[in-house]
């Protein structure tokens, strides 16, 4: 009878730490469920920022690229016009070459654009004409 009785409150029992251990699990596997998404998230945080920085690489090299082909372009062309060759290549390449580094920095935040310049330039020059 013992054995009767044991097995009885043995499943009883049982059923008690059985519901408290799945409710721990469910616990667990939400907890890990939103992990994941957070985890899935920043990747694609990290993903979209690398296609963006590949962008910024494309556009600044192409603007530089095309400054110094506008540049040779233009020495070359002079060149033929005043039969002066090699020089108006050589001083409208570099000059191109001047011309693409300006629009890398302007591009990359480095240096204002002109009308930015102005702008600012007349602000401070109107603050300075005020009598204090």
């Amino acid at each position: 009878m013992n054995s009767a009785q044991n097995n009885g409150s043995g499943e009883a029992g049982g059923n008690a730490p059985e519901a408290g251990l799945s409710e721990r699990r469910d616990r667990l596997n939400q907890k890990l469920d939103e992990r994941r998404t957070a985890e899935e998230r920043q990747e694609q945080e990290r993903s979209k920022g690398d296609t963006r920085g590949y962008a910024q690489a494309m556009k600044l090299s192409s603007e530089f690229i095309a400054g110094i082909v506008v540049g040779g372009g233009i020495g070359w062309l002079v060149d033929q016009w005043l039969e002066t060759t090699p020089f108006g290549l050589i001083v409208f390449l570099l000059l191109g070459f001047a011309a693409g580094v300006l629009n890398v920095l302007r591009s990359a935040g480095y240096v204002a654009e002109p009308e930015r310049r102005i702008g600012e330039m007349s602000k401070d020059t109107h603050r300075n004409d005020r009598p204090k």
